[in-house]
């Protein structure tokens, strides 16, 4: 329903060839406060048509797992969300991208049918992490007909996007603050990192967290400035420090690729 308030000021105002309709996940997920299905229908039926009217060209992608538990209960619920979005597609003829789909086929590869599969292709079971990035990125093209000579070519050109690889790193400071960094990586430089460390038992995700707590833990007394972290939080001089673990965390990074 907001998407629909909003689509002639940030859709067709701009006139575009083509608009690319994802909708779904959160009028399942947001429970109570998310969207019927028979409303869902109307809300995405006047999208199309508004569109249609507009000439603007609808391409459609099923919404993505809510969770990736494929036989949970949003999952379950969303189901039929997706079924009308198939029908649309195939009423209108408009190109469809069915991503859940895709994420059911690679999650259920992986062992994770009706299991616990964690973090395959999401960073919190519904936000994408760079794999889930590049399957919607696949389904979208192949919805477009790129040929597997344009998509081989597109997936060699994403590994080189700066930061589309990238993690995110936290230090609780107590007191429910926090330091956060990121690694701007490369989807490459992230698998070459992903790959080396699991040779040793680890995961990139815990050897850059232990790295950027130890630039944290190199301000406290007795060799640094502060007693706690919170207490930087006291001092008021988060944004600087931040800024300054940042720069830190990123000569560490830098480090690990030369390496």
């Amino acid at each position: 329903n907001q998407m629909l308030e909003r689509l002639k000021r940030d859709v067709l105002d701009k006139k575009p060839d083509w608009m690319t309709l994802s909708c779904g996940v959160n009028d399942v997920w947001h429970g109570a406060r998310g969207v019927p299905l028979d409303q869902y229908k109307a809300n995405i039926t006047k999208i199309a048509d508004e569109c249609a009217a507009a000439g603007v060209k609808v391409i459609v992608l099923t919404a993505t797992v809510i969770g990736e538990e494929l036989e949970n209960d949003n999952n379950n619920k969303l189901r039929p969300y997706n079924e009308f979005l198939r029908g649309l597609a195939r009423e209108r003829k408009l190109p469809l991208a069915d991503l859940f789909g895709q994420f059911e086929t690679a999650i259920k590869a992986a062992g994770g049918a009706g299991g616990k599969p964690g973090r395959l292709l999401t960073s919190d079971g519904v936000h994408m992490n760079p794999a889930g990035d590049q399957l919607m990125a696949r389904g979208v093209l192949q919805a477009f007909s790129l040929d597997a000579a344009q998509l081989k070519k597109a997936e060699a050109a994403w590994q080189e996007i700066p930061g589309a690889g990238s993690v995110r790193v936290r230090f609780d400071a107590g007191q429910g603050k926090a330091f956060q960094a990121t690694a701007k990586l490369t989807p490459r430089q992230r698998d070459e990192l992903t790959a080396r460390f699991k040779k040793d038992g680890k995961s990139l995700e815990a050897v850059l967290t232990a790295a950027y707590a130890d630039e944290v833990k190199a301000l406290l007394k007795p060799g640094g400035e502060f007693e706690t972290a919170d207490a930087v939080f006291a001092a008021k001089k988060n944004n600087d420090v931040q800024g300054k673990l940042q720069a830190k965390f990123d000569q560490r990074v830098e480090a690990l690729l030369k390496h």
